[in-house]
């Protein structure tokens, strides 16, 4: 995935001030500005030239010649000398023609507001090249599996392990709380309409089997998309701000290998524990309610819940829960590493990746609701 297009002020000496451009410079994520040089020159800090380094420019469009005019008029002003050695051939030329034919006076169109067709099809585009980047990452994230299964992968085990623990033991008091109170509310709600016609006992099952077959696997999912998937964007994120995700790739090592497969796998791991775990909880939350409300007795309610379940509807439900961890870590991952340059872009990609994982699950629940049915599972 190429980067958006960068720019980068550094002092070679007190006085010569070097430019340097990164990434893909493209008309469609914006224009940088010249905002950064302002700030140098009002610094107060001496600048008697200007150089260029874009051996890190990837692909550009009249973007970074649109910049480059910008820049050259403002050392113009300034009476600074531009040296263009650094620019690439063709962009050298460009500038050169863009100087000799100055604009016209009132040539320039004044910014009106975008029409609703040019609205829809800028918010078009956009959602096409972000599904364009989520399929290679998911081709990407394919081909480190392959890699991992021929023993090639890059990572390192205490990662790993520290993400275990991170992805299941502190994820318990979460998923207790909020899955004791699923099986509370579906076994009160059941109680209600069953003790009408006396068939009380029935909420075992009901609670049973909705725990174990869709609320225990998705409630599971959906904490671990809001927890664990906004952490994973969060840390990447960071990451990508600070640059290290750039000194990974610099250094050798595939961020995707060695970030990004890791949290892969801690949730692979984890997800199918804490489904089984919730469903046992919430069956306890159930039987509060079964012993407290109708009379039930802990032993007759257990052997009740314990009849109603197959392992059909048990490995169907940790089945689920697996997938949903593949999708929360993916959309975590990738909202972390298609996060932008700034500190709020950090939070953009949490909320982004939360989003994501959810809207993930809930079409994953749908497609294997339909698939079991068509089974008979």
């Amino acid at each position: 995935m190429a980067d958006d297009g960068q720019v980068l002020f550094t002092r070679k000496d007190d006085s010569t001030l070097n430019v340097q451009l990164r990434g893909a410079w493209r008309l469609r994520t914006g224009l940088p500005s010249a905002t950064l040089f302002k700030r140098e020159l009002a610094s107060g800090r001496e600048v008697r030239g200007i150089t260029f380094d874009a051996r890190e420019l990837t692909s550009w469009d009249s973007s970074v010649l649109t910049f480059l005019v910008e820049l050259s008029e403002l050392c113009r002003q300034h009476g600074i000398p531009l040296e263009r050695e650094g620019l690439p051939a063709g962009l050298r030329k460009l500038l050169t023609l863009a100087e000799a034919v100055p604009e016209r006076k009132g040539a320039r169109r004044e910014a009106t507001e975008a029409s609703l067709l040019e609205r829809v099809g800028t918010r078009t585009i956009g959602v096409a090249d972000s599904l364009t980047e989520m399929l290679a990452f998911v081709g990407e994230i394919t081909v480190t599996f392959v890699r991992l299964f021929g023993m090639r992968a890059r990572y390192r085990a205490s990662d790993l392990f520290l993400l275990i623990q991170q992805c299941g033991v502190q994820a318990l008091p979460i998923v207790t709380l909020i899955s004791f109170l699923v099986g509370v509310i579906l076994a009160f709600v059941g109680a209600v309409q069953l003790k009408q016609f006396g068939a009380q006992i029935y909420v075992a099952d009901l609670v049973g089997i909705a725990m174990v077959r869709e609320m225990g696997p998705m409630m599971t999912g959906i904490i671990m998309a809001g927890r664990t998937g906004a952490a994973f964007a969060a840390q990447l994120g960071t990451m990508k701000v600070t640059q290290e995700v750039d000194a990974f790739t610099t250094a050798g090592f595939s961020p995707l290998e060695f970030l990004v497969l890791p949290r892969v796998m801690a949730l692979i791991l984890m997800m199918p524990l804490l489904c089984l775990y919730a469903d046992f909880v919430g069956a306890i939350g159930g039987a509060v309610i079964g012993v407290g409300m109708l009379d039930l007795s802990w032993t007759t309610y257990f052997h009740e819940t314990a009849a109603a379940i197959t392992l059909t509807d048990l490995f169907g439900g940790v089945f689920k829960s697996s997938v949903y961890g593949v999708l929360i870590a993916l959309s975590g991952c990738l909202r972390g590493l298609q996060c932008g340059n700034s500190s709020s872009a950090v939070g953009d990609a949490a909320t982004s990746a939360v989003v994501t994982g959810i809207v993930a699950i809930v079409v994953a629940c749908g497609i294997f609701a339909v698939t079991f049915y068509i089974l008979g599972i």
